[in-house]
């Protein structure tokens, strides 16, 4: 997969964050959480204005650019406030933190703040610049796609649902247009036309003739998939209060913040049983039987989706804003740390499976019939 080259002039443009921010946060209207809705409101406006006016090409050749170049300079923004909160920064985002949003002050918070202030900054720059270059960026989008999707079905229910629901401003509903984004996205990204795949059909049959205990990789990858499965039943009925001592002794001695009033550990778990697990069974389906060409585009969504999740939840569990009594105890910190990442790192490597040897997943074409002749 070739990497397009990142978006200058959006790179430019987004680190106008950083003055602007500093300049808001001195200014004494914004202590109210109705100033401070407007304004961030009237800011996305001009900033949308300005994009429009610099990029009509662009914006002409794929309308996702200009949701790019917004989200980018959104990116600095929550970069800003992950340095503030962990005591990096000074004097830039407080009035938006104790006005607008404070649920970001939250571990989870802060570290949803450092992925989208990193990981997704440079998607966008990455993305931004291919449209700008005329290029594709599927496996980008599909990628991005997934981690944003993750990330707003966890904290948007998590913010209603946990004890920050009493504290829900105005600057909350901004977030609406949010669940509009991966719609719209989603579409247009699935609708790109696939990287061309440079493999010829007999090697294609040959590959898919091969039975699974041929295939040492996708055989570890069926059994990763099997354990993960298990894994994500396992602490979806932890959070659900399952009676059982394995239950009891593993979020009290292992995962204490899934006990955490603030609702992202629950919800996240929740999330993983009803979505990732059918994923992995799917997967595993797909890794034992050809032709399931739907399996390179999910993969890369869910491992988008699995890497922003286990992020947030690594760091948020051991998070010094997190209470002392939910972190994870010094004991446990090499099971916990070894369990989530393995968690992380498995549909990383099965989408690379996916992109890199394609061709068990490839559809023949069907063979043209045989014509016999007639005998006189």
């Amino acid at each position: 997969m070739d990497l397009p080259p990142l978006a200058g002039k959006i790179a430019a443009l987004s680190l106008g964050a950083v003055p602007v921010s500093y300049a808001l946060n001195h200014v004494s209207t914004l202590s109210h959480p109705l100033g401070v809705a407007l304004m961030s409101a009237l800011i996305l406006g001009l900033l949308s204005l300005a994009i429009y006016s610099l990029s009509h090409g662009e914006i002409y050749y794929d309308p996702l650019y200009a949701v790019f170049a917004v989200f980018a300079f959104t990116s600095v923004v929550d970069l800003l406030i992950a340095l503030q909160e962990d005591g990096y920064l000074m004097g830039f985002m407080e009035f938006y933190t104790k006005e607008g949003e404070p649920y970001l002050r939250t571990s989870h918070g802060i570290f949803i703040c450092y992925w989208d202030g990193t990981i997704h900054y440079l998607l966008y720059l990455a993305m931004a610049g291919a449209i700008r270059r005329r290029m594709r960026y599927r496996n980008l989008g599909l990628y991005w796609l997934g981690s944003f999707v993750m990330s707003i079905l966890v904290f948007l229910p998590g913010n209603i649902l946990g004890k920050y629901s009493s504290e829900i401003r105005p600057a909350f509903f901004l977030t609406i247009p949010y669940l509009l984004v991966p719609c719209v996205a989603g579409l247009s990204v699935f609708n790109q036309s696939r990287v061309p795949t440079c493999c010829n059909p007999n090697v294609v049959q040959e590959e898919q003739k091969r039975s699974l205990l041929q295939r040492p990789a996708d055989l570890a990858l069926v059994i990763y998939l099997i354990l993960a499965g298990f894994f994500t039943l396992f602490r979806g009925l932890v959070v659900l209060d399952c009676p059982t001592d394995a239950c009891f002794v593993y979020i009290y001695q292992y995962e204490p913040y899934l006990r955490d009033p603030v609702a992202y550990p629950k919800v996240q778990m929740l999330v993983y049983m009803f979505y990732v697990l059918p994923f992995y069974g799917l997967a595993a389906y797909a890794l034992m039987f050809p032709g399931c060409s739907w399996l390179p585009d999910l993969a890369l969504v869910f491992a988008g989706a699995i890497g922003q999740a286990q992020f947030s939840h690594m760091g948020a569990s051991m998070h010094l804003r997190t209470p002392f009594t939910y972190r994870v105890p010094e004991d446990a910190w090499t099971c916990f740390f070894i369990c989530n990442l393995l968690y992380a790192l498995g549909p990383h490597l099965l989408a690379c499976r996916c992109l890199l040897w394609p061709s068990f997943f490839l559809r023949l074409p069907p063979s043209p019939p045989a014509l016999h002749e007639k005998q006189h």
